[in-house]
Protein backbone atom coordinates (compact mmCIF):
# COMPACT_ATOMS: atom_id res chain seq x y z
CA UNK A 1 0.00 0.00 0.00
CA UNK A 2 1.14 3.33 -0.93
CA UNK A 3 1.17 6.48 1.87
CA UNK A 4 -1.78 8.62 1.91
CA UNK A 5 0.88 10.95 0.22
CA UNK A 6 2.40 9.26 -3.07
CA UNK A 7 5.38 11.47 -4.02
CA UNK A 8 5.16 11.69 -7.94
CA UNK A 9 7.98 13.19 -9.50
CA UNK A 10 6.91 15.63 -13.13
CA UNK A 11 9.88 15.56 -14.97
CA UNK A 12 10.30 18.51 -17.56
CA UNK A 13 13.35 20.25 -19.37
CA UNK A 14 12.85 21.55 -22.61
CA UNK A 15 9.45 24.16 -23.77
CA UNK A 16 7.58 21.66 -25.12
CA UNK A 17 7.56 19.58 -22.02
CA UNK A 18 5.76 22.72 -20.11
CA UNK A 19 2.61 22.64 -22.11
CA UNK A 20 2.50 18.77 -21.00
CA UNK A 21 3.10 18.37 -17.07
CA UNK A 22 0.82 21.63 -16.93
CA UNK A 23 -2.56 20.33 -17.34
CA UNK A 24 -0.97 16.89 -15.00
CA UNK A 25 0.32 18.80 -12.20
CA UNK A 26 -3.44 20.54 -11.63
CA UNK A 27 -4.78 16.96 -11.87
CA UNK A 28 -2.40 15.92 -9.74
CA UNK A 29 -2.42 18.13 -6.75
CA UNK A 30 -6.10 17.44 -6.68
CA UNK A 31 -6.14 14.12 -5.70
CA UNK A 32 -5.61 13.30 -1.91
CA UNK A 33 -3.20 10.36 -2.56
CA UNK A 34 -0.57 12.18 -4.74
CA UNK A 35 2.15 14.64 -4.04
CA UNK A 36 3.37 15.64 -7.05
CA UNK A 37 6.78 17.65 -7.32
CA UNK A 38 7.87 19.44 -10.36
CA UNK A 39 11.49 18.68 -11.37
CA UNK A 40 13.22 21.02 -13.99
CA UNK A 41 16.37 19.51 -15.13
CA UNK A 42 17.47 22.83 -16.66
CA UNK A 43 17.86 21.56 -20.26
CA UNK A 44 16.35 24.78 -21.93
CA UNK A 45 18.11 27.60 -19.46
CA UNK A 46 17.45 31.11 -21.32
CA UNK A 47 14.38 32.92 -19.54
CA UNK A 48 12.25 33.23 -22.71
CA UNK A 49 12.86 29.47 -23.46
CA UNK A 50 11.78 28.50 -20.05
CA UNK A 51 10.32 30.78 -17.26
CA UNK A 52 8.11 32.58 -19.37
CA UNK A 53 6.25 29.52 -20.35
CA UNK A 54 5.94 28.45 -16.59
CA UNK A 55 3.94 31.99 -15.99
CA UNK A 56 1.78 31.50 -19.19
CA UNK A 57 0.78 28.24 -18.07
CA UNK A 58 0.16 29.15 -14.21
CA UNK A 59 2.44 26.65 -12.83
CA UNK A 60 4.36 27.23 -10.02
CA UNK A 61 8.51 27.62 -9.85
CA UNK A 62 9.74 23.99 -9.77
CA UNK A 63 10.32 22.32 -6.80
CA UNK A 64 13.71 21.25 -8.08
CA UNK A 65 16.05 22.84 -11.11
CA UNK A 66 18.91 20.70 -11.66
CA UNK A 67 20.09 23.35 -13.79
CA UNK A 68 22.56 21.16 -16.39
CA UNK A 69 22.57 23.43 -19.24
CA UNK A 70 23.26 22.79 -22.54
CA UNK A 71 25.86 20.55 -23.86
CA UNK A 72 26.69 17.68 -26.86
CA UNK A 73 23.85 14.61 -26.63
CA UNK A 74 26.48 12.16 -24.61
CA UNK A 75 27.22 15.29 -22.25
CA UNK A 76 23.27 16.64 -21.58
CA UNK A 77 21.97 13.14 -20.87
CA UNK A 78 24.93 12.26 -18.65
CA UNK A 79 24.79 15.54 -16.71
CA UNK A 80 20.42 14.85 -15.94
CA UNK A 81 21.54 11.24 -15.32
CA UNK A 82 24.18 12.02 -12.60
CA UNK A 83 22.12 15.16 -11.32
CA UNK A 84 19.00 13.58 -11.17
CA UNK A 85 20.07 10.31 -10.10
CA UNK A 86 21.35 12.36 -6.31
CA UNK A 87 18.13 13.75 -6.48
CA UNK A 88 16.46 10.32 -6.76
CA UNK A 89 17.84 8.56 -3.81
CA UNK A 90 17.59 11.44 -1.52
CA UNK A 91 13.77 12.32 -2.14
CA UNK A 92 12.51 8.85 -3.06
CA UNK A 93 9.62 9.07 -5.15
CA UNK A 94 6.88 6.46 -5.88
CA UNK A 95 7.04 7.45 -9.31
CA UNK A 96 8.65 9.14 -12.24
CA UNK A 97 6.36 10.81 -15.04
CA UNK A 98 8.21 12.03 -17.78
CA UNK A 99 6.82 13.54 -21.00
CA UNK A 100 7.93 13.86 -24.62
CA UNK A 101 10.97 12.59 -25.98
CA UNK A 102 13.55 14.94 -25.14
CA UNK A 103 17.34 14.19 -23.60
CA UNK A 104 15.28 15.01 -20.31
CA UNK A 105 12.74 11.75 -20.90
CA UNK A 106 15.08 9.10 -21.72
CA UNK A 107 17.84 10.21 -18.75
CA UNK A 108 15.72 10.57 -15.80
CA UNK A 109 13.24 7.20 -17.18
CA UNK A 110 17.01 5.51 -16.92
CA UNK A 111 17.49 6.51 -13.29
CA UNK A 112 14.19 5.73 -12.26
CA UNK A 113 14.45 2.23 -13.61
CA UNK A 114 17.90 1.07 -12.37
CA UNK A 115 16.43 2.50 -9.04
CA UNK A 116 13.90 0.22 -9.23
CA UNK A 117 11.33 3.06 -9.11
CA UNK A 118 8.31 2.90 -11.24
CA UNK A 119 8.46 4.87 -14.62
CA UNK A 120 5.29 6.64 -16.52
CA UNK A 121 5.80 8.24 -20.10
CA UNK A 122 2.99 10.30 -21.25
CA UNK A 123 2.92 10.51 -25.14
CA UNK A 124 4.64 6.92 -25.34
CA UNK A 125 4.92 4.88 -28.19
CA UNK A 126 4.76 7.73 -31.37
CA UNK A 127 7.26 6.40 -33.68
CA UNK A 128 8.91 8.26 -37.02
CA UNK A 129 10.94 5.10 -37.75
CA UNK A 130 14.00 7.67 -38.58
CA UNK A 131 16.66 6.75 -36.29
CA UNK A 132 18.85 9.29 -37.64
CA UNK A 133 16.71 11.39 -35.05
CA UNK A 134 18.05 11.14 -31.20
CA UNK A 135 14.22 11.93 -30.42
CA UNK A 136 13.44 8.64 -32.16
CA UNK A 137 15.76 7.22 -29.93
CA UNK A 138 14.58 8.22 -26.68
CA UNK A 139 11.18 7.34 -27.32
CA UNK A 140 12.38 3.55 -28.08
CA UNK A 141 14.28 3.53 -24.94
CA UNK A 142 11.74 5.16 -22.27
CA UNK A 143 8.99 3.12 -23.71
CA UNK A 144 11.17 0.06 -23.68
CA UNK A 145 11.52 0.62 -19.84
CA UNK A 146 8.59 2.22 -18.69
CA UNK A 147 5.86 0.72 -16.53
CA UNK A 148 2.71 2.63 -17.41
CA UNK A 149 2.67 4.23 -21.22
CA UNK A 150 0.25 6.65 -21.59
CA UNK A 151 -0.92 6.59 -25.51
CA UNK A 152 -2.15 9.97 -27.51
CA UNK A 153 -3.33 8.00 -30.89
CA UNK A 154 -4.58 4.38 -31.86
CA UNK A 155 -1.07 3.95 -33.82
CA UNK A 156 0.85 4.39 -30.71
CA UNK A 157 -0.79 1.53 -29.30
CA UNK A 158 -0.29 -0.09 -32.24
CA UNK A 159 3.35 0.65 -32.10
CA UNK A 160 3.93 -0.32 -28.52
CA UNK A 161 2.11 -3.94 -29.48
CA UNK A 162 4.18 -4.66 -32.05
CA UNK A 163 7.50 -3.56 -30.19
CA UNK A 164 6.26 -6.40 -27.92
CA UNK A 165 4.74 -4.38 -24.28
CA UNK A 166 2.79 -6.06 -22.77
CA UNK A 167 -1.14 -4.67 -24.04
CA UNK A 168 -1.54 -4.41 -19.60
CA UNK A 169 0.80 -1.57 -19.60
CA UNK A 170 -0.70 0.27 -22.25
CA UNK A 171 -3.38 3.15 -21.89
CA UNK A 172 -4.44 5.38 -24.15
CA UNK A 173 -5.84 8.36 -22.93
CA UNK A 174 -5.74 11.30 -25.33
CA UNK A 175 -2.93 14.34 -25.71
CA UNK A 176 -1.87 16.66 -22.78
CA UNK A 177 -0.96 18.94 -24.60
CA UNK A 178 -4.25 19.71 -26.31
CA UNK A 179 -5.31 19.74 -22.33
CA UNK A 180 -2.96 23.18 -22.36
CA UNK A 181 -4.10 24.19 -25.80
CA UNK A 182 -7.71 24.51 -24.77
CA UNK A 183 -7.22 25.51 -21.16
CA UNK A 184 -5.34 28.71 -22.76
CA UNK A 185 -7.00 29.66 -25.88
CA UNK A 186 -9.32 31.91 -24.54
CA UNK A 187 -6.61 33.85 -22.44
CA UNK A 188 -4.96 33.97 -25.69
CA UNK A 189 -7.48 35.50 -27.84
CA UNK A 190 -7.07 38.49 -25.53
CA UNK A 191 -3.18 38.59 -26.46
CA UNK A 192 -2.19 41.72 -28.39
CA UNK A 193 0.73 40.12 -30.06
CA UNK A 194 -0.61 40.62 -33.51
CA UNK A 195 -1.05 44.50 -33.21
CA UNK A 196 2.38 44.74 -31.50
CA UNK A 197 3.94 43.10 -34.78
CA UNK A 198 2.06 44.81 -37.11
CA UNK A 199 -0.21 41.68 -38.54
CA UNK A 200 -3.64 41.06 -40.29
CA UNK A 201 -6.00 38.42 -38.99
CA UNK A 202 -4.97 35.30 -41.30
CA UNK A 203 -2.87 37.66 -43.48
CA UNK A 204 0.64 35.96 -42.48
CA UNK A 205 2.71 33.02 -42.28
CA UNK A 206 4.03 32.06 -38.95
CA UNK A 207 7.33 29.20 -39.16
CA UNK A 208 9.65 27.31 -36.21
CA UNK A 209 12.74 26.05 -36.58
CA UNK A 210 15.32 24.35 -34.70
CA UNK A 211 15.88 20.79 -35.46
CA UNK A 212 19.59 20.35 -36.38
CA UNK A 213 18.95 18.19 -39.22
CA UNK A 214 17.80 21.57 -40.60
CA UNK A 215 19.63 24.11 -39.16
CA UNK A 216 22.65 22.71 -38.46
CA UNK A 217 23.05 21.67 -42.12
CA UNK A 218 24.32 24.60 -43.89
CA UNK A 219 23.10 23.36 -47.40
CA UNK A 220 19.54 22.48 -45.70
CA UNK A 221 19.09 25.86 -44.07
CA UNK A 222 19.69 27.92 -47.23
CA UNK A 223 17.38 25.34 -49.07
CA UNK A 224 14.85 26.27 -46.50
CA UNK A 225 15.66 29.70 -46.53
CA UNK A 226 15.43 29.91 -50.32
CA UNK A 227 11.41 28.98 -49.68
CA UNK A 228 11.33 31.58 -47.44
CA UNK A 229 12.40 34.35 -49.43
CA UNK A 230 9.50 33.61 -52.35
CA UNK A 231 7.25 32.78 -49.54
CA UNK A 232 7.48 36.06 -47.98
CA UNK A 233 6.45 38.17 -51.26
CA UNK A 234 3.17 36.68 -51.01
CA UNK A 235 2.86 37.48 -47.16
CA UNK A 236 4.51 38.35 -44.30
CA UNK A 237 6.35 35.41 -42.18
CA UNK A 238 7.15 35.73 -39.03
CA UNK A 239 9.70 33.86 -37.00
CA UNK A 240 10.48 33.88 -33.42
CA UNK A 241 14.45 32.71 -33.38
CA UNK A 242 15.15 29.41 -31.31
CA UNK A 243 18.75 29.96 -30.20
CA UNK A 244 20.39 27.44 -32.41
CA UNK A 245 18.99 28.40 -35.35
CA UNK A 246 19.81 32.19 -34.28
CA UNK A 247 23.42 30.79 -33.83
CA UNK A 248 23.84 28.83 -37.12
CA UNK A 249 22.87 31.60 -38.78
CA UNK A 250 25.73 33.51 -37.34
CA UNK A 251 28.10 30.93 -38.18
CA UNK A 252 26.43 30.13 -42.05
CA UNK A 253 26.93 33.71 -42.41
CA UNK A 254 23.26 34.12 -43.53
CA UNK A 255 22.67 37.32 -41.52
CA UNK A 256 22.88 39.74 -44.91
CA UNK A 257 20.39 37.40 -46.33
CA UNK A 258 18.07 37.28 -43.84
CA UNK A 259 18.12 41.50 -43.42
CA UNK A 260 17.23 41.68 -47.22
CA UNK A 261 13.97 39.88 -47.05
CA UNK A 262 11.65 43.00 -46.12
CA UNK A 263 8.56 40.46 -45.23
CA UNK A 264 10.71 38.19 -42.97
CA UNK A 265 10.14 39.28 -39.49
CA UNK A 266 12.51 37.51 -36.83
CA UNK A 267 11.50 37.94 -33.52
CA UNK A 268 12.41 36.99 -30.32
CA UNK A 269 10.84 33.67 -28.62
CA UNK A 270 7.62 34.23 -27.08
CA UNK A 271 5.61 32.82 -24.43
CA UNK A 272 3.20 30.58 -24.87
CA UNK A 273 -0.06 32.38 -24.62
CA UNK A 274 1.16 34.64 -27.54
CA UNK A 275 2.50 32.01 -29.76
CA UNK A 276 -0.74 30.55 -29.35
CA UNK A 277 -2.45 33.77 -30.56
CA UNK A 278 0.10 33.96 -33.91
CA UNK A 279 -0.93 29.65 -34.04
CA UNK A 280 -4.34 30.48 -33.65
CA UNK A 281 -4.57 33.57 -36.17
CA UNK A 282 -2.15 32.35 -38.74
CA UNK A 283 -2.65 31.80 -42.84
CA UNK A 284 -0.44 28.82 -42.16
CA UNK A 285 2.26 27.51 -40.51
CA UNK A 286 5.56 26.04 -41.30
CA UNK A 287 7.31 23.98 -38.68
CA UNK A 288 9.80 21.34 -37.85
CA UNK A 289 7.99 21.16 -34.24
CA UNK A 290 5.99 17.68 -33.45
CA UNK A 291 3.74 19.59 -31.06
CA UNK A 292 2.91 22.17 -32.96
CA UNK A 293 1.51 19.70 -35.95
CA UNK A 294 -0.59 18.89 -32.92
CA UNK A 295 -1.54 22.01 -31.74
CA UNK A 296 -2.38 23.17 -35.83
CA UNK A 297 -4.08 20.42 -36.21
CA UNK A 298 -6.44 21.35 -33.18
CA UNK A 299 -6.75 24.93 -34.16
CA UNK A 300 -7.72 24.42 -37.96
CA UNK A 301 -4.50 25.77 -39.26
CA UNK A 302 -2.86 24.45 -42.10
CA UNK A 303 0.71 23.61 -41.21
CA UNK A 304 4.09 22.19 -43.52
CA UNK A 305 6.12 19.96 -41.26
CA UNK A 306 9.66 20.89 -42.83
CA UNK A 307 11.03 17.13 -42.61
CA UNK A 308 11.51 13.84 -43.82
CA UNK A 309 8.74 11.95 -41.48
CA UNK A 310 6.87 12.58 -38.69
CA UNK A 311 6.20 10.78 -35.37
CA UNK A 312 2.46 12.25 -35.43
CA UNK A 313 0.92 10.75 -38.61
CA UNK A 314 -2.62 11.26 -37.34
CA UNK A 315 -2.20 14.94 -37.69
CA UNK A 316 -1.87 14.29 -41.86
CA UNK A 317 -4.38 11.74 -41.45
CA UNK A 318 -7.06 13.29 -39.57
CA UNK A 319 -5.45 16.91 -39.17
CA UNK A 320 -4.23 19.93 -41.25
CA UNK A 321 -0.91 19.02 -41.48
CA UNK A 322 1.22 17.78 -44.63
CA UNK A 323 4.90 16.81 -44.47
CA UNK A 324 7.08 18.78 -47.34
CA UNK A 325 10.41 17.90 -45.88
CA UNK A 326 13.11 20.63 -46.47
CA UNK A 327 12.84 20.53 -50.58
CA UNK A 328 12.73 24.48 -51.09
CA UNK A 329 10.66 23.64 -54.64
CA UNK A 330 7.78 21.37 -52.42
CA UNK A 331 8.03 24.26 -49.79
CA UNK A 332 6.77 26.87 -52.17
CA UNK A 333 4.64 24.82 -54.21
CA UNK A 334 2.69 23.72 -51.18
CA UNK A 335 2.43 27.24 -49.75
CA UNK A 336 0.91 28.35 -52.94
CA UNK A 337 -1.40 25.42 -52.47
CA UNK A 338 -2.96 26.53 -49.50
CA UNK A 339 -2.85 30.28 -50.37
CA UNK A 340 -4.73 29.43 -53.27
CA UNK A 341 -7.13 26.87 -52.14
CA UNK A 342 -9.72 26.65 -49.01
CA UNK A 343 -8.55 24.40 -46.85
CA UNK A 344 -10.89 21.40 -45.75
CA UNK A 345 -12.07 21.37 -41.80
CA UNK A 346 -9.27 19.31 -40.06
CA UNK A 347 -11.37 16.27 -37.75
CA UNK A 348 -9.74 16.58 -34.58
CA UNK A 349 -8.58 13.13 -33.34
CA UNK A 350 -9.87 11.03 -30.91
CA UNK A 351 -9.82 12.19 -26.92
CA UNK A 352 -8.04 15.14 -27.84
CA UNK A 353 -10.70 16.90 -26.10
CA UNK A 354 -8.89 18.61 -22.92
CA UNK A 355 -9.21 15.91 -20.46
CA UNK A 356 -6.46 13.25 -21.03
CA UNK A 357 -4.56 14.23 -17.43
CA UNK A 358 -7.82 13.85 -16.21
CA UNK A 359 -7.57 10.79 -17.32
CA UNK A 360 -4.11 9.79 -16.44
CA UNK A 361 -4.85 10.64 -12.87
CA UNK A 362 -7.74 8.61 -12.93
CA UNK A 363 -5.41 5.84 -14.39
CA UNK A 364 -3.16 6.56 -11.61
CA UNK A 365 -4.99 6.02 -8.79
CA UNK A 366 -5.76 2.27 -9.81
CA UNK A 367 -2.39 1.78 -10.80
CA UNK A 368 0.03 3.09 -7.55
CA UNK A 369 -1.58 0.66 -5.18
CA UNK A 370 0.07 -1.91 -7.22
CA UNK A 371 3.89 -0.22 -6.90
CA UNK A 372 5.75 -0.46 -3.40
CA UNK A 373 6.00 2.48 -1.72
CA UNK A 374 9.69 3.76 -2.69
CA UNK A 375 9.62 2.16 -5.38
CA UNK A 376 10.56 -1.74 -6.57
CA UNK A 377 12.41 -3.88 -3.63
CA UNK A 378 15.84 -4.68 -4.78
Amino acid sequence: MVSPKADIHLVAGARPNFMKIAPLYTQLRKQPLFHPLLIHTGQHYDEAMSWAFFQDLELPPPDVNLEVGSGSQARQTGRIMQAYERLALDRRPDLVMVVGDVNSTVACSLVASKLHIPVAHVEAGLRSFDRSMPEEINRILTDTISDVLFTTCSDADRNLLREGIPPEKVFFVGNVMIDSLMRIREKARRSDVLERLGLEDRAYALMTLHRPSNVDQETTLRGILAAVEEIQTHLPVIFPVHPRARKMFDRFGLQQRIASLERLKLIDPVGYIDFVRLMDRARLVLTDSGGIQEETTVLGVPCLTLRENTERPVTVHQGTNRVVGSDPVRITAETKRILREKAPPAKIPPLWDGAAADRIANILLEKMFSFPKGGKKR
